[in-house]
């Protein structure tokens, strides 16, 4: 009987898994290889713990809660929690929108037991990036609010159509929040319009972070430093699951044609319709853009919702773009580097060496990869190289294209 009891663990001693065994010096005495290998296992772990054949929310509006209270003073994140989350939610931002081209975002800080919209939903990055900027010089007083700041969310996300996904992302410092009354009706109210809130939390584990996440099938997470604060943003990049209110529907989008300037005419000058409310005039008129098919309107960038008419403008390659979720590229095996594999990775051209202990293998193409380009094709490429220079699989595809 006491041997059983000294086979058994805490509980918090189990969730460490003993990682401290994992690293390792290799001949130089370095640990950066193991500590690397650590993070790919990861990677892979999350590649594969993705579930084929769900519906996602391709035109994601996501609404970002950001605390701005007290708390976000403390210095445990360098140079302090505020600093480090304006700078990664920067390299946020800029991936949210490549990834999801046809998706629009928008920022809420919350201080003071107030909620303040700082930029509304829309799908210039840089709009985003320059609010967040200006929030280094912000004062950070009081206690946040919750509660306000959802129901500020909320009353934006709930005039959307029912094909759009819904999505609020906090980030939150603070270990009280204020609240004008009872957070469950809200709670429930987000549930029924199918609003997804998921939580990052910088100091600890909240009881209502934890059940708000839980109620509307979002996700919540503490994080431990800046690396694992990253990590836990950039696992908000790829769209979650579609909720069951989504509604199959045709959406009508236009695809603008590019207005150049001809310096052998007077290009006509006319107003810039993303900076119709600009105080300077250099940039509301201009001779290029992208010109509305439906109204004319001129936008000088993609993608945008029009101004004047509300089409959604986009080009071919953001929607090509978008669509790589419902197609991932399957996780490669990882196989042990012998005698008889290909001696140089097919994506990069590098050869492997006898230090190469694993390399990884497509199991459509049969081609080798080394690491470097196996994170590369399953995080940013979204194509196997080796599948897509296949002439076999090319004529496949093309045979199964109907007859025009």
């Amino acid at each position: 009987m006491a041997e059983e009891e000294d086979e058994k663990e805490y509980r918090w001693e189990t969730g460490y898994e003993k990682t401290w065994e994992a690293i390792k010096e290799d001949d130089h005495g370095m640990l950066e290889a193991s500590v690397a290998d650590i993070i790919h296992k990861a990677k892979r772990k999350r590649q594969s713990e993705r579930k084929g054949g769900a519906r996602l929310g391709m035109m994601r509006h996501l609404f970002i809660i950001l605390d701005c209270s007290a708390s976000m003073m403390n210095q445990d994140l360098k140079p302090t929690r505020l600093l480090c989350s304006i700078k990664l939610l920067e390299d946020f931002v800029d991936e949210f929108f490549y990834q999801n081209p046809i998706s629009q975002m928008g920022i809420i800080v919350t201080r003071n037991k107030r909620a303040e919209k700082i930029s509304d939903l829309t799908g210039n990055p840089k709009k985003h990036i320059k609010e967040l900027q200006n929030l280094q010089h912000t004062a950070l007083t009081g206690e946040p609010s919750l509660q306000n700041s959802l129901e500020l969310a909320l009353k934006s996300l709930r005039l959307l159509p029912s094909h759009a996904s819904r999505e609020i992302l906090i980030l939150i410092g603070s270990l009280t929040t204020c609240d004008p009354g009872d957070i469950n009706p809200l709670i429930k109210t987000m549930k029924v319009e199918g609003v997804r809130c998921s939580v990052i939390g910088l100091a600890a584990e909240l009881c209502v972070c934890k059940r708000i996440a839980s109620a509307t099938g979002g996700e919540h997470s503490v994080v431990l430093d800046d690396k694992h604060y990253k990590e836990q943003l950039n696992a908000h990049i790829d769209p979650p699951p579609a909720t069951t209110r989504l509604d199959a529907a045709l959406v009508k989008m236009g695809f603008p044609h590019h207005a150049l300037h001809n310096s052998t005419t007077d290009a006509a000058m006319t107003v810039c319709m993303c900076h119709a409310e600009s105080t300077d005039e250099s940039s509301r008129l201009m001779s290029t853009g992208y010109l509305c098919p439906q109204c004319l309107s001129k936008h000088c960038e993609l993608p945008v919702e029009c101004r004047a008419c509300g089409l959604t403008l986009v080009s071919a390659p953001h929607l090509a773009r978008s669509y790589h979720y419902l197609f991932p590229v399957k996780p490669f095996r990882e196989i042990a580097y012998e005698s008889n594999t290909p001696s140089s990775c097919f994506g990069c051209q590098k050869s492997f060496s006898n230090t190469e202990k694993k390399v990884y293998i497509c199991d459509k193409c049969m081609n080798v990869f080394c690491v470097d380009c196996e994170i590369f094709i399953h995080e940013s490429l979204h194509t196997c190289p080796g599948c897509a220079n296949n002439p076999d699989t090319f004529l496949k595809n093309a045979d199964s294209l109907p007859a025009t």
